[in-house]
């Protein structure tokens, strides 16, 4: 088996699609299914199961996958243990964020990085809290960011940067003539959008609207939607109103395609969190990024 056949069979079997494989990969599908047909028939067995509706593993396949990234995950490791006894700012930097950090915050400050240090090539893992944290002890994230604590053995959480999330309305003119002033029997009636169950930003939007005596789901919800993005897309349509984070949606607000409603509420507030690991040496890049992210947004004001 080769290394390059691992990870193309672990990309297919977390994106449960050969073509969504070949994106992440930068590969034709045809390279991605003679790879794993190559794979496939080394091993004298089949590995994947595809159909019109879906592509499930295989007993074996199942198998495979827990050893194929548990060795990725340690070349990635030895790789960046390499690197950090060179001393080099340099290598590839993996880092497992949730949505806010993955969608908004990175790309914001990894252009300014890219710049100072060209020669790191920054990998972003996007997923919710638990699947950072999988990444980190599982498959050679070195790196990760969340926007809630963890305890989890074995890693070290520390706070990085503090944000506000806003209530975000369309830019109509009802939501207009309020000019700024909701209050909780309003919000009881508005059309609402919310994030899927599991969402860091919806546990906290609950939090707050038990605050001011609203059940959650007594609320006029409108739909649940599985991204910022989406969210913030169905605000400027007009579908409701949300509560979303500041650094989402500011460029929307900026541009005028959405207003911004801030409450004063400390259940309004939240850290966002770089995640470590308590036993290893950091790579040179991994050091850089401790070191630079908090500054970077420091001196945004």
């Amino acid at each position: 088996m080769q290394l390059k056949q691992l990870e193309i069979f672990v990309q297919v079997a977390r994106l449960h699609s050969f073509s969504r494989a070949a994106e992440a990969l930068y590969l034709t599908q045809p390279t991605v299914s003679a790879h794993m047909n190559a794979l496939e028939e080394e091993l004298g067995t089949r590995l994947v199961v595809r159909s019109t509706k879906e592509l499930r593993l295989t007993p074996p396949g199942q198998v495979l996958e827990r050893y194929a990234a548990e060795i990725l995950g340690l070349c990635q490791l030895a790789e960046q243990e390499v690197r950090t006894a060179a001393g080099a700012i340099a290598g590839t930097l993996s880092i497992a964020a949730s949505t806010v950090p993955a969608q908004y915050l990175l790309p914001q400050a990894l252009p300014a990085l890219r710049q100072r240090y060209p020669q790191v090539f920054f990998q972003v893992r996007q997923g919710d809290s638990s699947q950072v944290i999988q990444c980190m002890t599982e498959n050679g994230a070195e790196l990760g960011i969340v926007g809630a604590p963890t305890q989890r053995p074995g890693l070290l959480c520390v706070p990085f940067l503090t944000e506000r999330l806003v209530i975000a309305v369309p830019n109509t003119p009802p939501y207009q003539r309020l000019e700024g002033n909701l209050t909780p029997q309003l919000l009881r009636t508005l059309p609402f959008l919310v994030r899927e169950p599991g969402s860091g930003t919806r546990k906290q939007a609950d939090q707050f609207l038990r605050s001011l005596g609203l059940e959650p789901q007594a609320l006029n919800l409108a739909a649940q939607l599985e991204s910022t993005e989406s969210i913030l897309q169905g605000v400027k349509y007009g579908l409701g109103v949300s509560i979303v984070s500041q650094y989402a949606a500011r460029e929307e607000a900026a541009a005028g395609r959405i207003l911004l409603f801030h409450w004063d509420s400390p259940l309004l507030e939240r850290q966002f969190y770089l995640l470590y690991r308590r036993s290893a040496a950091l790579s040179p890049a991994a050091a850089m990024l401790l070191q630079e992210l908090p500054s970077f947004y420091q001196n945004q004001g």
